[in-house]
């Protein structure tokens, strides 16, 4: 049968994490825990599981994406067969019947990363229930695919993904999201497998910061929401200026739309998505871009106040609907990390 590790990050565990290795090593698995810099009162824990794990330490705490990629090129530098590998939390949060499952669809499907997903059905902390509702719709309309529960810490997937895993940048909670933006952006198959929510103490055990690793997770969304913005602001107030001295609705837009978009590809390129891509190719592919929405939102605009609807009202309606086409087209063909 095909060897199957676990690698659990670990970050001042307690007891159950012992429970959690003698659960997976009475299902045969092989075992690798990284201690993410813990405190020495939890030396004693991970003495305790290394006679039947292999235990990796950080000096200080890196982070939880950080620690999965120390065990995946811990994994890769020591087994040479065809493997599975399941992460699981050290916390007890996964049941065993669950690493399972997803770790046999992942067996049926070598090409594809295995997520176990929770329907957050029962008693689920209220702060859980909503950050993963806020997390997927994000999800869905920065990548257009859906996902049922984008945050989940049991994933499922064969030795030949481990190169791409390595290679996907993030260092602490950010890299799990990472994952699924870059699988949905190279073409790579996520596929779900219910599992059961479980929440222990009301998810105290968390190491999760609702600010700083929010943060972390959205940055990219949000400083594209903030170059938006002020790039729209630029746009607006030419259109409303042209307006006034022109009251042609299809040439003040023009005219404000070319100098808002040429500002919006420098904000974009150096700020939000960082792109090391070439700039003519990048420059070629954003015009393109913006020559689409520009005749989609003039035709819009031109619809729109034909229906009686003030014109800078419209303006407003209509660059609202444009913000998720462009945000998905640049973050995957024009800035995309790839090119």
């Amino acid at each position: 049968m095909n060897t199957r590790i676990a690698l659990i990050p670990a970050y001042e565990p307690d007891q159950a994490l012992t429970k959690v290795v003698m659960e997976l090593k009475k299902n045969e698995f092989e075992i690798v825990v990284v201690d993410d810099g813990s405190s020495l009162d939890k030396t004693a824990i991970f003495q305790e599981i290394a006679e039947n794990t292999d235990v990796i330490h950080h000096s200080r705490n890196s982070g939880k994406g950080t620690a999965i990629k120390t065990g995946l090129q811990f994994i890769k530098d020591t087994y040479k067969n065809i493997y599975t590998v399941v992460t699981v939390d050290a916390d007890g949060q996964h049941k065993i019947e669950d690493v399972l499952r997803v770790c046999s669809a992942a067996e049926r499907e070598p090409d594809a990363m295995i997520l176990g997903s929770r329907k957050f059905e029962g008693g689920v902390p209220l702060r859980s229930k909503f950050g993963n509702y806020v997390t997927r719709l994000v999800f869905y309309v920065t990548t257009g695919c859906k996902l049922y529960d984008t945050q989940t810490g049991l994933r499922a997937f064969q030795d030949a993904l481990i190169p791409k895993l390595l290679a996907i940048p993030g260092e602490r909670y950010e890299y799990e999201m990472n994952v699924l933006m870059y699988f949905t952006k190279s073409k790579e198959k996520i596929l779900e497998e219910w599992i059961e929510t479980v929440y222990l103490e009301n998810n105290e055990s968390s190491h999760f910061n609702p600010i700083k690793d929010s943060y972390r997770i959205y940055k990219e969304i949000l400083r594209f929401s903030g170059a938006s913005l002020i790039s729209f602001v630029v746009d607006y107030f030419l259109y409303c200026i042209l307006n006034l001295l022109t009251e042609n609705i299809v040439l003040s837009n023009i005219f404000a739309r070319v100098i808002s978009a040429a500002f919006n590809y420098i904000l974009n390129r150096k700020l939000v998505f960082k792109s090391k891509s070439s700039v003519h190719k990048s420059v070629l592919k954003y015009a393109l871009l913006a020559a689409a929405i520009l005749g989609c939102n003039t035709i819009f605009l031109r619809a729109i106040t034909t229906l009686g609807i003030n014109r800078y009202i419209s303006k407003v309606i209509v660059e609202a609907c444009m913000f998720v086409l462009s945000y998905t087209v640049q973050h995957t063909f024009i800035f995309g990390k790839n090119d």
